[in-house]
């Protein structure tokens, strides 16, 4: 018996019309360099979803429906996704320690579980969540990022980080950011989002420097960060003035706005929930 095999067999089968108990919620990263971002896709795509998904209903021996925080795009990485599923008692029995042995087992290499908690039934990862923070890397210089190079956006000229600061503090509040949102998913859709914090400065990982912006809101739209990062790029690298950028939200026009930057740089870190909408799984 192969090992995924065995780690089925010893999970808890729970009978399909038992009733749900409660909500196992899973946080999880991945490295989204391989993915066709986190949603399942016609065609065959290998999408974080459909990997985690495959993996608990090897584990449960059951179809699962995921609910995520927040479904990244192609090539986006995640340190902190936030996965909910409705489950039944004995689901909510299995302890942390076999959650992670088991989830090692059967997951790709490019997905890992870091923690296993217990919720109310009809807890949702999606809705329930209170905020979300982003955060994307920038590398200057004529040196590019060699350790950090797939979590890097390597952009050769200088930028004026203050002068992106300055610009940057026009997007918190509660704004319509359609001028940030890829058009074809802006139609016949609401497109007003609360920014709550942005923060940008200069970090450091694995001995190489880099910029980090990071941004945290009740929710965003698609691409909404990295057309905010190409944006704000046009005004460090002194191609826009800081006023620039403001107008640019106010057309609510995706041609007003910059380029979108790419997605490799782009990082899910954190989602916020209501204080005791999580316990941890013992």
């Amino acid at each position: 018996m192969t090992k995924t095999a065995a780690l089925a067999s010893t999970s808890r089968l729970c009978p399909v019309d038992d009733e749900l108990d409660g909500t196992l919620v899973f946080r999880l990263g991945y490295d989204g360099a391989a993915f066709s971002g986190f949603a399942e896709q016609p065609g065959g795509l290998r999408t974080v979803a459909g990997e985690v998904r495959r993996a608990l209903e090897t584990f449960l021996r059951r179809p699962v429906d995921l609910t995520c925080a927040g479904r990244t795009d192609a090539g986006v990485h995640a340190v902190s996704q936030y996965v909910s599923i409705p489950a039944h008692a004995g689901e909510l029995a299995i302890t942390h320690a076999r959650w992670m042995r088991a989830m090692a087992a059967l997951l790709p290499s490019d997905i890992a579980l870091s923690a296993v908690y217990h919720s109310r039934p009809g807890f949702s990862a999606r809705f329930d969540a209170r905020s979300r923070t982003y955060r994307y890397r920038i590398v200057t210089g004529d040196a590019p990022p060699l350790l950090t190079r797939s979590v890097t956006w390597w952009h050769r000229l200088p930028l004026d980080v203050d002068a992106m600061e300055r610009a940057a503090a026009c997007l918190v509040g509660e704004h319509d950011f359609k001028s940030f949102c890829k058009t074809s998913s802006a139609v016949d859709k609401p497109t007003c989002r609360n920014v709550m914090a942005v923060s940008l400065e200069r970090a450091s990982a694995l001995g190489e420097e880099h910029i980090a912006f990071t941004i945290t809101g009740n929710a965003f739209l698609h691409s909404m960060v990295r057309t905010i990062v190409g944006s704000l790029v046009e005004v460090g690298a002194g191609r826009k003035d800081e006023r620039w950028l403001s107008n640019a939200l106010a057309a609510c026009d995706r041609r007003a706005a910059g380029p979108t930057a790419p997605a490799r740089g782009l990082c899910f870190m954190d989602v916020a929930y209501d204080e005791g909408a999580l316990t941890p799984c013992p």
